[in-house]
């Protein structure tokens, strides 16, 4: 889902919400390719090809969450303040530079685009997809966690 932003050709998208889970889950190698492919074919839904900087940072942002799956454990079921705070600083850490350095570089570079432009669309794209990542990401890992049993959780009859 893409909310549009007074950014041109920016929206605000829930995508990063399930890319965060996602990679907090399986880790940085499926964290990038979800990413990667994940965004290629909303750019292809859209109607049009995909934009190769957006999708390599969007991959490179996968991979960065993925890299605190071992800290984070969702799997273990619990979610508690520390986790959370990882969770959310890499969450912004990975689209701060995933968005303010590595994507407009790449659009420079690949695109031609002019640099005011390019940072702009970064800027907003890092704090957008930092609250979308962080809040709603960490509600689903949250709704996640709950899903499973603890150690030691069963009694014996």
């Amino acid at each position: 889902m893409a909310i549009p932003s007074p950014v041109p050709n920016t929206n605000i998208s829930l995508q990063y919400a399930v890319l965060a889970l996602l990679a907090a889950m399986y880790g940085p190698v499926a964290g990038g390719l979800i990413g990667f492919i994940g965004h290629a074919l909303i750019d292809l839904s859209w109607g049009g090809s995909p934009w190769w900087s957006w999708v390599i940072t969007s991959a490179f942002v996968g991979v960065v969450i993925g890299m605190f799956a071992k800290k984070l454990n969702v799997q273990e079921g619990v979610f508690d303040k520390t986790k959370t705070a990882i969770f959310a600083i890499a969450n912004v850490a990975a689209h701060v530079i995933g968005w303010v350095v590595v994507a407009p570089v790449l659009d420079i570079l690949i695109y031609a685009e002019p640099v005011k432009k390019v940072f702009a669309q970064g800027v907003f794209a890092a704090i957008s997809n930092s609250i979308t990542g962080v809040i709603v990401g960490g509600l689903l890992i949250v709704a996640y966690t709950k899903t499973i049993a603890k150690k030691g959780s069963l009694d014996r009859e």
